[in-house]
């Protein structure tokens, strides 16, 4: 809603910007009523602000006189339908043939309006129009989502070239027998609210990302912190409980002196990182040789765990492992 009340405002530089938009509006909301040779014209719009901006193109433009009918939706507390109606008159026919929906004959002109879009300045202004008749973008601070939705396979496949041609790769699905045009990566939604104009939505969407992007990135952090100090503190208790079983089989006392001194360490300070037990011995070891001494003890009480015969040979001295 936020991004469309800013498009609404912005208004196209030039004269052949306003039509492509006006054009791009009718397209996607508009529907003829024709009885006999007369023909009427009526755009509905969830929108206050976009029904406004109809109104206006089509005063300024071709000096169409419009009337406004609003059908409120009580049900579900959906949004009010403002619904434009272009009554009979003799600049209706003129009008849609020069935003493409009727040819010269009077005949339909189904595809899209392609003598509108040979500017980029048009191109983009009936982007603008296709997304203010059929489009909606959601909060960043879930999913991203750009979509435009039509009933019109064939508009749809246009819809999706228009943004090709502005490096915006779109897909289309079905969803019932609705078509949708469909961004979902955050870099092509913030290029695409740029090409429209929505410059200020553009930006609060980008502090939600940003936002979104660090909070994820802290969340990945404390999460990798949580497990490795899960990992720590496991590891801690299955070497805790290894010496345990040494001491109660054969006695630490019965170890090498640089079995001995770990294994003491270990118990006495059962929550200590392999850091800061190597920094309690004398002298001092890294962490890679305080490592390689608990899993020499991991395996000495794998084997008594096992019942497997074992003796250990006492070691005088201070050797490192």
């Amino acid at each position: 809603m936020i991004t469309k009340n800013e498009l609404a405002r912005v208004v196209g530089p030039r004269l052949c910007c306003k039509t492509s938009e006006l054009a791009a509006l009718i397209k996607m909301d508009g529907s003829l009523q024709i009885n006999g040779r007369k023909i009427a014209l009526s755009i509905a719009n969830h929108n206050a602000a976009v029904a406004r901006k109809v109104i206006k193109l089509s005063k300024d433009l071709f000096g169409i006189q419009t009337e406004v009918l609003v059908k409120k939706k009580v049900r579900l507390r959906k949004n009010n339908v403002y619904m434009v109606r272009i009554p009979p008159q003799p600049e209706l026919q003129k009008m849609l043939i020069k935003l493409g929906m009727l040819n010269g004959d009077g005949s339909f002109q189904e595809d899209m309006p392609e003598g509108l879009l040979q500017k980029e300045c048009c191109r983009r202004s009936y982007l603008r129009g296709i997304f203010l008749g059929g489009g909606s973008v959601n909060n960043p601070g879930g999913t991203y989502h750009l979509e435009i939705i039509t009933g019109d396979g064939r508009h749809a496949e246009a819809i999706s070239g228009l943004l090709q041609q502005f490096g915006l790769p779109a897909r289309i699905s079905s969803r019932k027998q609705w078509y949708v045009v469909y961004l979902k990566d955050s870099e092509q939604i913030v290029e695409c609210l740029n090409i429209m104009g929505a410059h200020t939505a553009l930006l609060e969407y980008e502090n939600t990302r940003i936002y979104k992007d660090m909070r994820n990135k802290v969340n990945r952090l404390v999460n990798c912190e949580t497990a490795n100090l899960n990992k720590t503190i496991d590891a801690a208790m299955r070497q805790s409980e290894n010496i345990r079983v040494i001491a109660g089989s054969i006695g630490i006392e019965k170890l090498p002196h640089s079995l001995r001194e770990v294994a003491e360490l270990r118990l006495h300070y059962p929550d200590a990182s392999l850091k800061e037990l190597g920094e309690m011995m004398d002298p001092p070891l890294g962490k890679s040789g305080v490592n390689h001494r608990l899993r020499k003890l991991d395996k000495i009480a794998e084997k008594l765990n096992s019942g497997a015969l074992f003796s250990v040979p006492v070691k005088s001295g201070r050797n490192r492992h």
